[in-house]
């Protein structure tokens, strides 16, 4: 169903995003400093059950779009890539900053899990951004579209799942090596600005 490629380059620009703090890595960090890394590590784990829920729905949708013309799956899968495009060149352009770690209130260990799933399946960006990147990796030659979507589904929550319990185990850690690398701080938006200005151009190119 997947070549070594695809599913190599899929790991490495999955691995390559998650060096940039977003909203969901920001949550697990302020969940740990908080109440300890039980807590973050659930938060982290529902928050890859959201992604997988996008993943799904992604799944559904445009399997849906492919049954009905192989054309219009063409033409979405062209659209996210110059979606990525534009969020690799905004990445690229955005100047450094360092996000502050969001405001949370005492939770258990469940509510924990629970809340951090509509956080993420909520999150319209998030939403948008898994309809631009897995059609990426989709080929319908290949077989079932749906089965495609799932396989890349769990193996990205998989490592959302090492990666966020990784945080929330060494965040003291993290904190002195982030200190040391003020240089990553500063080349973070060039590197995932690289990644998906990549990622949309060999798409687009392969299309042709």
């Amino acid at each position: 169903m997947f070549d070594l490629s695809t599913l190599s380059t899929f790991v490495a620009v999955v691995l390559g995003l998650f060096l940039i703090p977003g909203p969901a890595v920001l949550l697990v960090l302020s969940r740990t400093a908080q109440g300890g890394r039980k807590i973050g590590i659930l938060t982290g784990l529902g928050i890859a059950t959201g992604d997988f829920v996008h993943t799904l729905f992604a799944a559904v949708g445009l399997s849906a779009v492919l049954m009905t013309s192989a054309l219009a799956f063409n033409v979405v899968k062209l659209v996210g890539a110059a979606y990525l495009i534009y969020l690799g060149v905004r990445a690229w352009l955005e100047k450094p900053h360092n996000p502050s770690l969001p405001k949370v209130s005492p939770i258990t260990p469940a509510k924990a899990f629970l809340h951090a799933i509509p956080a993420e399946v909520l999150n319209p960006k998030a939403a948008l951004f898994f309809l631009a990147f897995m059609p990426q990796f989709v080929h319908p030659e290949r077989g079932s579209t749906f089965v495609q979507f799932a396989v890349l589904g769990l193996i990205l929550v998989a490592l959302s799942s090492v990666y966020t319990t990784l945080l929330a185990c060494s965040i003291r850690w993290l904190g002195l090596l982030t200190h040391r690398l003020s240089w990553l701080k500063r080349w973070q938006g060039k590197i995932v600005g690289v990644i998906f200005i990549s990622l949309g151009l060999k798409v687009a190119t392969q299309q042709r």
